[in-house]
């Protein structure tokens, strides 16, 4: 429940602003000059806000697309990755957002135009565009109807490829249209202890499969996101019966890609993490690189690397399997 909607008032008479004040209903409106002056407060609690987010009608201006970081990619020849929303509503202990941002409040931009125009410039290449850097793409659907906006717009650009990464099971938006070529839903996934420990308010596993397994059968291409992997006590044996689970109920003709890649932070992340995570043991084991990344023991690392890779050549041909490291 949003209970405060905090709207730039640039846009107060945008009439997609209204539509997604109707929608999520609030018991407040408060205009606002620009959203930075309370998304980027210094005297503020991301833990606090966490607890119960506002949503802040934002218009965004200056660059919509930016190039992704180098080996982060599923096979195109060009990827960038764009945020029409920062924040998401589940509590991911990994997330780096909570070292990233100072707010936990969401920031929805409404000028889908302006995302729509830049991508266009790239029509005529093979482009691959990443939703969900910094936000999860399907959780506030409901509210902002950004999926449903965008569908059509990627439809019509068939060398222009769009990735949502999500945990959500709000699949309607996709259900309801027509399976596109072009688009890949891509759903993060980790064994369901892990999930009950560390990926607090997201969906548990089985329904995360359960929602896979009806988007396939509405012929939607997916991938998998196996990032970032978590080093626990015994974590063979917890990733092989994982990784059986999830290909028990995947279909592979439909299967996009596959992604790897354990627990890092850029080392700017790390401090102010350690002030909002609750499970502090999932930093504590964590050390330093001379690149400045924070990561698992060189030990653990490969080993955990490896046996999770060789697991999963078992069932996905190794053309499709990217590693992000």
């Amino acid at each position: 429940m949003i209970e405060t909607v905090y709207l730039e008032k640039e846009i107060k008479n945008h009439p997609r602003a209204d539509k997604i004040i109707n929608r999520v209903n609030p018991k407040r409106v408060i205009e606002i000059e620009r959203y930075q002056e309370l998304f980027n407060l210094k005297s503020q609690s991301f833990r606090l806000q966490k607890n119960k987010p506002s949503l802040i009608l934002a218009k965004k201006h200056g660059k919509f697309i930016h190039p992704i970081p180098e080996k982060y990619g599923i096979g195109g020849k060009e990827n960038y990755y764009f945020s029409h929303l920062l924040n998401c509503p589940f509590d991911c202990q990994y997330c780096f957002l909570q070292g990233l941002y100072r707010s936990a409040n969401y920031v929805l931009f409404i000028n889908y135009e302006d995302f729509m125009e830049e991508i266009s410039k790239k029509k005529d290449q093979e482009t691959y565009f990443f939703s969900g850097y910094d936000a999860d793409s399907l959780a506030l659907e409901p509210k902002s109807h950004f999926v449903a906006e965008f569908l059509p717009f990627f439809e019509s650009l068939p060398h222009s490829f769009l990735e949502l990464r999500t945990k959500s099971i709000f699949t309607r938006p996709l259900i309801n249209h027509q399976a596109i070529a072009n688009c890949i839903v891509a759903y993060t996934l980790s064994p369901e202890s892990i999930c009950k420990e560390v990926e607090l308010k997201a969906p548990p596993l089985h329904k995360r499969l359960k929602s896979i397994v009806d988007l396939q059968q509405n012929q939607w291409k997916i991938g998998l996101r196996f990032d970032p992997l978590i080093y626990v006590d015994n974590f063979e044996s917890t990733y092989k019966n994982f990784f059986q689970e999830v290909f028990s109920k995947i279909n592979l003709d439909l299967l996009h890609s596959v992604t790897l890649g354990t627990f890092r932070l850029p080392s700017s992340f790390y401090k102010p993490m350690k002030k909002q995570v609750k499970n502090q043991k999932l930093l504590a084991v964590l050390e330093k690189t001379p690149d400045n990344q924070y990561t698992y023991p060189p030990e653990k690392l490969e080993k955990l690397l490896h046996f999770c890779t060789e697991e999963l050549l078992h069932y996905v041909n190794k053309e499709k399997v990217f590693l992000c490291q």
